[in-house]
Protein backbone atom coordinates (compact mmCIF):
# COMPACT_ATOMS: atom_id res chain seq x y z
CA UNK A 1 0.00 0.00 0.00
CA UNK A 2 1.13 2.98 -1.27
CA UNK A 3 1.04 6.32 1.05
CA UNK A 4 1.94 9.76 1.34
CA UNK A 5 4.22 9.82 4.14
CA UNK A 6 5.23 13.47 3.90
CA UNK A 7 5.73 15.17 8.06
CA UNK A 8 4.87 11.46 9.49
CA UNK A 9 7.53 9.62 11.54
CA UNK A 10 7.10 6.67 13.28
CA UNK A 11 10.31 5.20 15.45
CA UNK A 12 10.99 1.41 16.25
CA UNK A 13 13.56 0.45 18.48
CA UNK A 14 15.58 -2.59 17.66
CA UNK A 15 18.07 -3.25 20.12
CA UNK A 16 19.53 -5.97 18.14
CA UNK A 17 23.46 -7.46 19.42
CA UNK A 18 23.55 -10.70 18.22
CA UNK A 19 24.77 -10.33 14.99
CA UNK A 20 28.21 -9.11 15.96
CA UNK A 21 30.19 -10.09 19.61
CA UNK A 22 29.62 -6.27 21.56
CA UNK A 23 26.31 -6.42 23.10
CA UNK A 24 26.42 -2.46 23.52
CA UNK A 25 24.55 -2.01 20.36
CA UNK A 26 21.56 -2.83 22.21
CA UNK A 27 21.62 0.16 24.35
CA UNK A 28 21.81 2.27 20.87
CA UNK A 29 17.92 2.85 20.44
CA UNK A 30 17.53 3.97 24.59
CA UNK A 31 20.85 6.16 24.09
CA UNK A 32 19.49 8.01 21.55
CA UNK A 33 15.87 8.27 22.55
CA UNK A 34 17.08 9.51 26.24
CA UNK A 35 19.19 12.43 24.08
CA UNK A 36 15.89 13.97 23.02
CA UNK A 37 15.44 12.29 19.22
CA UNK A 38 11.93 12.39 19.88
CA UNK A 39 11.64 15.91 20.98
CA UNK A 40 14.14 17.11 18.41
CA UNK A 41 12.26 15.58 15.27
CA UNK A 42 9.08 17.43 16.84
CA UNK A 43 10.48 20.51 16.59
CA UNK A 44 11.02 20.35 13.20
CA UNK A 45 7.43 20.27 13.09
CA UNK A 46 7.19 16.63 12.02
CA UNK A 47 4.45 14.20 13.72
CA UNK A 48 6.34 11.69 15.34
CA UNK A 49 4.62 8.49 17.23
CA UNK A 50 7.08 5.61 19.26
CA UNK A 51 6.44 2.33 18.46
CA UNK A 52 8.80 1.36 20.77
CA UNK A 53 10.89 -1.26 20.51
CA UNK A 54 11.35 -4.50 18.55
CA UNK A 55 10.68 -7.88 20.84
CA UNK A 56 14.13 -9.19 20.44
CA UNK A 57 14.85 -12.51 22.40
CA UNK A 58 17.89 -12.57 25.17
CA UNK A 59 20.51 -14.93 24.78
CA UNK A 60 19.56 -16.75 27.98
CA UNK A 61 15.28 -17.28 26.52
CA UNK A 62 16.20 -18.61 22.97
CA UNK A 63 18.82 -21.01 21.94
CA UNK A 64 21.22 -19.65 19.76
CA UNK A 65 20.96 -21.22 16.81
CA UNK A 66 17.24 -19.80 16.84
CA UNK A 67 18.15 -16.25 17.52
CA UNK A 68 18.78 -15.58 13.61
CA UNK A 69 15.51 -16.91 12.23
CA UNK A 70 13.18 -15.24 15.30
CA UNK A 71 14.36 -11.55 14.77
CA UNK A 72 14.63 -11.00 11.50
CA UNK A 73 11.22 -11.90 11.29
CA UNK A 74 9.78 -9.38 13.99
CA UNK A 75 12.18 -7.04 12.86
CA UNK A 76 9.77 -7.36 9.58
CA UNK A 77 6.55 -7.23 10.84
CA UNK A 78 6.89 -4.36 12.78
CA UNK A 79 8.73 -2.19 9.83
CA UNK A 80 6.07 -3.25 7.78
CA UNK A 81 3.64 -2.39 10.26
CA UNK A 82 5.04 1.55 10.78
CA UNK A 83 5.13 1.85 6.69
CA UNK A 84 1.39 0.73 6.43
CA UNK A 85 0.00 3.21 9.24
CA UNK A 86 1.23 5.63 6.99
CA UNK A 87 4.74 7.20 8.31
CA UNK A 88 8.30 6.74 7.24
CA UNK A 89 10.12 4.56 9.64
CA UNK A 90 13.27 5.20 11.47
CA UNK A 91 15.06 1.81 12.22
CA UNK A 92 17.22 2.86 15.86
CA UNK A 93 19.78 0.23 16.32
CA UNK A 94 20.92 -2.56 17.02
CA UNK A 95 23.79 -3.84 14.78
CA UNK A 96 23.71 -3.78 11.30
CA UNK A 97 21.76 -7.56 10.81
CA UNK A 98 18.99 -5.69 11.73
CA UNK A 99 18.79 -4.52 7.91
CA UNK A 100 17.63 -8.19 7.05
CA UNK A 101 14.63 -7.67 8.64
CA UNK A 102 14.13 -3.91 8.14
CA UNK A 103 15.11 -3.68 4.58
CA UNK A 104 12.15 -6.81 3.91
CA UNK A 105 9.77 -5.48 5.83
CA UNK A 106 10.11 -2.33 3.84
CA UNK A 107 9.56 -4.76 1.05
CA UNK A 108 6.05 -5.81 2.52
CA UNK A 109 4.77 -2.35 2.32
CA UNK A 110 6.54 -0.68 -1.16
CA UNK A 111 7.69 -3.96 -3.47
CA UNK A 112 10.14 -0.91 -5.52
CA UNK A 113 12.12 0.21 -3.08
CA UNK A 114 15.68 0.87 -3.94
CA UNK A 115 18.63 0.55 -1.13
CA UNK A 116 21.38 3.34 -0.16
CA UNK A 117 23.91 1.82 1.91
CA UNK A 118 26.25 3.95 4.03
CA UNK A 119 29.14 2.42 5.77
CA UNK A 120 32.61 1.55 5.83
CA UNK A 121 31.58 -2.11 5.33
CA UNK A 122 29.90 -3.76 2.50
CA UNK A 123 28.01 -6.46 4.97
CA UNK A 124 27.10 -8.44 2.19
CA UNK A 125 29.35 -11.62 2.75
CA UNK A 126 27.79 -14.97 2.10
CA UNK A 127 28.14 -17.58 5.50
CA UNK A 128 30.87 -19.01 3.21
CA UNK A 129 32.92 -16.13 2.41
CA UNK A 130 32.79 -14.45 6.06
CA UNK A 131 35.65 -14.69 8.02
CA UNK A 132 33.98 -14.01 11.43
CA UNK A 133 30.92 -15.68 10.76
CA UNK A 134 29.45 -12.70 11.92
CA UNK A 135 25.39 -12.00 10.88
CA UNK A 136 26.12 -7.97 10.51
CA UNK A 137 28.82 -8.51 7.70
CA UNK A 138 26.36 -10.71 5.98
CA UNK A 139 22.86 -9.13 5.54
CA UNK A 140 22.72 -7.78 2.12
CA UNK A 141 23.74 -11.58 0.98
CA UNK A 142 19.99 -13.32 2.29
CA UNK A 143 17.82 -10.27 0.47
CA UNK A 144 19.60 -10.32 -2.89
CA UNK A 145 18.22 -12.55 -5.61
CA UNK A 146 21.21 -13.31 -7.82
CA UNK A 147 22.99 -14.21 -4.59
CA UNK A 148 20.67 -16.85 -3.17
CA UNK A 149 22.56 -19.76 -5.62
CA UNK A 150 25.89 -19.16 -3.53
CA UNK A 151 24.27 -18.76 0.15
CA UNK A 152 23.58 -21.14 2.68
CA UNK A 153 19.46 -22.04 3.30
CA UNK A 154 19.86 -21.40 7.40
CA UNK A 155 17.42 -23.44 9.27
CA UNK A 156 14.07 -21.42 10.00
CA UNK A 157 14.90 -18.41 7.47
CA UNK A 158 11.75 -19.62 5.31
CA UNK A 159 10.35 -16.49 6.24
CA UNK A 160 13.11 -14.09 5.10
CA UNK A 161 12.83 -13.72 1.07
CA UNK A 162 15.11 -11.92 -1.30
CA UNK A 163 13.31 -8.97 -2.10
CA UNK A 164 15.92 -6.77 -3.88
CA UNK A 165 18.34 -7.15 -6.77
CA UNK A 166 21.57 -5.93 -7.06
CA UNK A 167 20.60 -3.04 -9.19
CA UNK A 168 18.84 -1.62 -6.76
CA UNK A 169 21.89 -1.11 -4.20
CA UNK A 170 24.63 1.97 -4.22
CA UNK A 171 27.23 1.79 -1.57
CA UNK A 172 28.73 4.69 -0.46
CA UNK A 173 31.87 5.65 1.79
CA UNK A 174 33.55 1.58 1.45
CA UNK A 175 36.83 1.29 2.85
CA UNK A 176 36.68 -1.95 4.53
CA UNK A 177 35.77 -4.72 2.22
CA UNK A 178 36.44 -8.42 2.31
CA UNK A 179 37.61 -10.63 -0.80
CA UNK A 180 34.30 -12.30 -1.40
CA UNK A 181 32.75 -8.60 -1.03
CA UNK A 182 34.66 -7.49 -3.38
CA UNK A 183 34.06 -10.14 -6.04
CA UNK A 184 30.34 -9.99 -5.61
CA UNK A 185 30.37 -6.24 -6.05
CA UNK A 186 32.19 -6.79 -9.78
CA UNK A 187 30.23 -10.11 -10.63
CA UNK A 188 27.44 -8.62 -9.91
CA UNK A 189 27.71 -4.79 -11.04
CA UNK A 190 26.76 -3.49 -7.70
CA UNK A 191 27.16 0.47 -7.68
CA UNK A 192 29.87 1.30 -5.23
CA UNK A 193 31.05 4.88 -4.13
CA UNK A 194 33.71 3.65 -1.71
CA UNK A 195 35.53 6.36 0.02
CA UNK A 196 38.06 6.81 -3.06
CA UNK A 197 34.92 8.48 -5.31
CA UNK A 198 34.12 10.38 -2.75
CA UNK A 199 37.54 11.32 -2.74
CA UNK A 200 37.62 11.77 -6.27
CA UNK A 201 34.62 12.92 -7.36
CA UNK A 202 33.52 14.83 -4.03
CA UNK A 203 30.09 14.15 -2.13
CA UNK A 204 27.69 16.07 -4.26
CA UNK A 205 29.04 14.28 -7.53
CA UNK A 206 28.32 11.17 -5.72
CA UNK A 207 25.00 11.57 -4.34
CA UNK A 208 23.80 12.78 -7.25
CA UNK A 209 25.11 9.54 -9.26
CA UNK A 210 23.77 7.66 -6.70
CA UNK A 211 20.35 9.12 -7.24
CA UNK A 212 20.22 8.67 -10.62
CA UNK A 213 21.25 5.49 -10.80
CA UNK A 214 18.88 3.63 -8.39
CA UNK A 215 15.68 6.43 -9.72
CA UNK A 216 16.26 8.72 -12.68
CA UNK A 217 12.66 8.79 -13.39
CA UNK A 218 12.30 9.68 -9.49
CA UNK A 219 9.22 7.33 -8.53
CA UNK A 220 11.22 4.70 -6.43
CA UNK A 221 10.62 4.66 -2.27
CA UNK A 222 13.85 5.17 -1.32
CA UNK A 223 16.02 2.97 2.13
CA UNK A 224 19.12 4.45 3.36
CA UNK A 225 21.14 1.86 5.74
CA UNK A 226 23.24 4.05 7.60
CA UNK A 227 25.90 2.38 9.84
CA UNK A 228 27.61 5.33 11.76
CA UNK A 229 31.50 3.68 11.38
CA UNK A 230 30.45 5.14 7.61
CA UNK A 231 31.71 8.44 9.20
CA UNK A 232 35.37 8.59 10.79
CA UNK A 233 36.11 7.45 14.00
CA UNK A 234 36.73 10.73 15.21
CA UNK A 235 33.09 11.56 14.99
CA UNK A 236 31.68 8.42 15.71
CA UNK A 237 34.23 6.83 18.70
CA UNK A 238 31.35 4.32 20.36
CA UNK A 239 31.25 2.00 17.84
CA UNK A 240 32.66 -1.54 17.31
CA UNK A 241 34.12 -1.66 14.03
CA UNK A 242 35.78 1.66 13.26
CA UNK A 243 38.00 2.17 10.10
CA UNK A 244 40.23 5.11 9.62
CA UNK A 245 39.84 7.64 6.79
CA UNK A 246 35.51 8.28 6.99
CA UNK A 247 33.02 10.50 5.93
CA UNK A 248 33.44 13.54 7.09
CA UNK A 249 30.29 15.23 9.07
CA UNK A 250 29.60 17.38 6.68
CA UNK A 251 29.83 14.57 4.05
CA UNK A 252 27.20 12.62 6.14
CA UNK A 253 25.18 15.76 6.53
CA UNK A 254 24.66 16.36 2.99
CA UNK A 255 23.95 12.66 1.78
CA UNK A 256 20.69 12.97 4.37
CA UNK A 257 19.93 16.16 3.13
CA UNK A 258 19.78 14.96 -0.16
CA UNK A 259 18.01 11.85 0.39
CA UNK A 260 15.33 13.84 2.25
CA UNK A 261 14.91 16.59 -0.64
CA UNK A 262 14.05 13.84 -2.75
CA UNK A 263 10.92 13.01 -0.68
CA UNK A 264 10.39 9.78 -1.33
CA UNK A 265 12.92 8.50 1.57
CA UNK A 266 10.41 5.76 3.50
CA UNK A 267 12.77 3.74 5.90
CA UNK A 268 16.00 4.93 7.35
CA UNK A 269 18.18 2.38 9.59
CA UNK A 270 20.94 3.92 11.63
CA UNK A 271 23.25 1.51 13.14
CA UNK A 272 26.23 0.14 15.30
CA UNK A 273 25.84 2.91 18.14
CA UNK A 274 27.46 1.37 20.90
CA UNK A 275 27.16 3.46 23.65
CA UNK A 276 28.87 0.94 26.26
CA UNK A 277 32.51 1.76 24.05
CA UNK A 278 34.75 4.88 25.34
CA UNK A 279 34.05 7.49 28.11
CA UNK A 280 31.41 9.61 29.03
CA UNK A 281 32.81 11.88 26.68
CA UNK A 282 32.46 9.74 23.61
CA UNK A 283 29.63 8.60 24.36
CA UNK A 284 28.50 12.51 24.13
CA UNK A 285 30.12 12.75 20.39
CA UNK A 286 28.95 9.74 18.94
CA UNK A 287 25.16 10.02 20.03
CA UNK A 288 25.19 13.73 19.06
CA UNK A 289 26.17 13.23 16.15
CA UNK A 290 23.62 10.15 15.25
CA UNK A 291 20.95 12.47 16.50
CA UNK A 292 22.32 14.97 13.53
CA UNK A 293 22.57 12.65 11.06
CA UNK A 294 19.02 11.69 12.04
CA UNK A 295 17.59 14.78 11.90
CA UNK A 296 18.98 15.73 8.58
CA UNK A 297 17.09 12.34 7.15
CA UNK A 298 13.82 14.03 8.14
CA UNK A 299 13.96 17.68 6.64
CA UNK A 300 16.56 19.59 9.28
CA UNK A 301 18.73 21.40 6.62
CA UNK A 302 21.40 23.07 7.84
CA UNK A 303 20.81 26.25 6.69
CA UNK A 304 17.69 26.03 8.70
CA UNK A 305 13.96 25.33 8.31
CA UNK A 306 10.84 26.27 10.29
CA UNK A 307 7.98 24.49 10.37
CA UNK A 308 5.13 24.50 8.12
CA UNK A 309 2.51 26.54 11.47
CA UNK A 310 5.12 28.82 11.93
CA UNK A 311 3.49 31.80 12.58
CA UNK A 312 5.79 35.06 12.00
CA UNK A 313 5.47 37.18 15.24
CA UNK A 314 3.98 40.94 14.92
CA UNK A 315 3.39 43.87 16.77
CA UNK A 316 -0.29 42.95 18.29
CA UNK A 317 -2.40 46.39 16.00
CA UNK A 318 -1.61 44.19 12.78
CA UNK A 319 -2.74 40.95 11.57
CA UNK A 320 0.22 39.39 10.19
CA UNK A 321 -0.65 35.69 10.33
CA UNK A 322 1.14 33.12 8.59
CA UNK A 323 3.87 34.40 5.73
CA UNK A 324 3.34 31.67 2.85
Amino acid sequence: MQHSREGKVGVLGCPMYHGQTKPGTKEGPAALRDAGLLEMLKDQGLDVKDFGDVNIPCLEEVPLSDLSVKNPKNIATDVHKVLDSGRACLVLGGDHSLAIGSIYGHSLAELDQVVVWVDAHADINTPLTSTSGNIHGMPLSFLVHELQPYTCKLPGFESIKPCISAKDIVYIGLRSVDPGERYIIEKFGIQSFSISEVDKLGIKEVVEKAINYLDPEGKRPIHLSFDVDALDPSLIPCTGTPVLGGLSFREGNYICEELAATGRLSCVDIVEVNPTLGNERDKEITVNAALQIITRCFGNRRQGIYPKDYIFPCPTHLDCGRID
